[in-house]
């Protein structure tokens, strides 16, 4: 079994630092082995079914469940609740490979990582063992629910209310694009718990973790989406959902923050994703490149179609710099969210124009559905969106820049 690989061959993994620059293509040798295993089930499972899950927009359980019997799933989860514990750094080689066969699985696959990240910075050790256990006992998903249908990147303007009563929470409102919704066993929800609307976001909410088959959870239809369809994304009704006290994660009030610091830790994993799509868009066009010909001789010849190519090289080596050096900071323990942000940021917009620039170089074939390059382009929009749009990564970035500035009279001091 490769899960029983990845446990025998590989055990140091998580305590390692990266060996080398972030980024710069030198891993360590178990980061190369864990690497190839992913390399060996993207390429066996993920990319001969990739078209399939597309077009029939089923969840795809039988990859799931391989991915989980192969290690591949929660690998973060620390080895006290069943786990690999592996670091970020591993996360994102994970990710990367993944996202290379396809960012719709990989985000099925991964989406367990958002929901149970909350959990494993901030959750009680009894939260934990009911929660993070069961992910690595089965081959089970959950949801990470913030989103509701007016507030996306306006998180502090979520409307879903929790109420206490006696040793309860009651909780109403709705979610939306709940990635892994009609499917997951068990929530991560942000609920407003101040009524007061003039009180500080860090205190106006908290989070809890919320079984699946809770009385009163709604499951809406699946979303049919632009792109990643055969990922489940779907709408939430939370009515009068008794939660029990003990299952608030971190301190009442304090969810925001909880919600929040997940996103530095996560985002990387986003970016690897789009790194992975990025450079298969890269591969696709690189080789069609030097099969088609006009005028003569194969496309990839011609100047224009070259420098396209360079182009996205380039971005695609330089996406990757700044997502790897983002899942270092995360594991040295040093304030993420800058480093966080650039890396999501500019891999998202790099994966979207991979992608034009791929259907670009394929020309009329590259709109056609019997080419790869189409999903390719499909698939890269949502980076630009989930996770915190594009715009929102800027506003993370500069809000840094500018606190660094007026703290030391410089930006080019670190982070």
């Amino acid at each position: 079994m490769l899960r029983n690989f990845i446990q025998t061959a590989i055990p140091a993994v998580s305590s390692r630092a990266y060996s080398a620059p972030a980024g710069a293509g030198e891993l360590n040798d178990d980061q190369k082995q864990l690497k190839e295993t992913a390399t060996r089930f993207t390429k066996d499972e993920i990319i001969p079914r990739a078209a399939h899950y597309d077009k029939t927009m089923e969840f795809p359980w039988e990859i799931v469940k391989k991915a989980h019997a192969a290690g591949l799933m929660n690998t973060d989860v620390p080895v006290e609740y069943g786990g690999l514990g592996l670091d970020t750094v591993c996360s994102v080689i994970l990710s990367e490979t993944i996202g290379y066969g396809c960012t719709g699985v990989g985000t099925a696959i991964l989406g367990n990582d958002l929901a149970a990240t909350p959990l494993v910075l901030c959750a009680s050790d009894d939260i934990k063992k009911r929660f993070l256990t069961r992910l690595i006992e089965e081959p089970i998903m959950a949801a990470y629910c913030v989103t509701e249908p007016g507030a996306g990147s306006d998180v502090a303007g979520l409307k879903t209310k929790a109420e206490k009563k006696g040793d309860e929470w009651i909780i109403n409102g709705s979610k939306m694009w709940i990635t892994n919704g009609g499917v997951a066993s068990w929530y991560f929800l942000l609920a407003r718990t101040n009524p007061d609307p003039k009180a500080p976001t860090g205190k106006a909410f908290t989070a809890f973790a919320i079984d699946g088959n809770t009385p009163g959870i709604t499951r809406g239809r699946k979303e049919i989406n632009m792109g990643q369809r055969c990922s489940d994304t779907r709408g939430l009704t939370f009515e009068d959902v008794r939660v029990p006290a003990a299952n608030v994660v971190g301190n009442p009030g304090e969810g925001f923050k909880v919600a929040m610091k997940a996103f530095d830790k996560t985002r990387p994993l986003v970016a690897a994703l789009a790194c992975g799509l990025a450079g298969r868009c890269l591969d696709e066009a690189s080789k069609y490149s030097l099969e088609r010909k006009t005028f003569g001789v194969p496309i990839a010849q011609h100047q224009g179609v070259s420098f396209i190519l360079a182009d996205m090289a380039i971005n695609l080596e330089l996406s990757r710099l700044m997502t790897y050096r983002s899942a270092a900071e995360v594991d040295s323990g040093k304030r993420s969210s800058y480093w966080a942000s650039i890396a999501k940021c500019f891999a998202a917009d790099t994966a979207v124009q991979a992608a034009v620039n791929a259907v670009q170089t394929f020309g009329g074939n590259g709109f056609n559905t019997e080419y790869p390059v189409e999903k390719l382009m499909r698939d890269s929009k949502i980076f630009q969106i989930y996770e915190g749009t594009s715009q929102v990564q800027r506003l993370v970035i500069s809000r840094q820049l500018l606190q660094k500035v007026a703290e030391s009279g410089s930006s080019s001091q670190g982070f």
